[in-house]
């Protein structure tokens, strides 16, 4: 159930294959064993055209979004070790960054639901 969406410039993918940091996503959520093997979903979006203060530098950013239940601790760790890992993967990018969303199990719904 979890989505990673991966925002980057394009200098990106052409630095490592998408396949390979999105696995690195993958593998990096489910080693916290906050989700379910085989929930996880990884998407990637590398952007040709941005600004970023005025400058072309690469970029990498995760929109994060799960189910809510988890704690701040855990969703602080999920950011901590998503941001290490990628750190090490690109370690001239300088913006490597996190965010993450709760989705409301009230309003919530997918096709298997109805």
């Amino acid at each position: 159930m979890p989505h990673f969406e991966i925002d980057c410039s394009e200098n990106i993918i052409k630095q490592k294959p998408p396949n390979e940091i999105m696995q690195k996503v993958y593998d990096t959520a489910e080693a916290t064993n906050l989700f379910d093997k085989g929930d996880i979903k990884v998407r990637i979006n590398p952007f040709k055209h941005y600004n970023i203060g005025n400058t072309k530098d690469d970029f990498i950013h995760i929109f994060a979004n799960i189910m809510e239940g988890r704690t701040i601790t855990q969703k602080s760790n999920l950011s901590k070790d998503m941001i290490t890992e990628l750190k090490i993967m690109f370690p001239k990018v300088s913006i490597i960054s996190i965010n993450i969303r709760d989705f409301e199990k009230a309003t919530y719904c997918n096709k298997s639901m109805v």
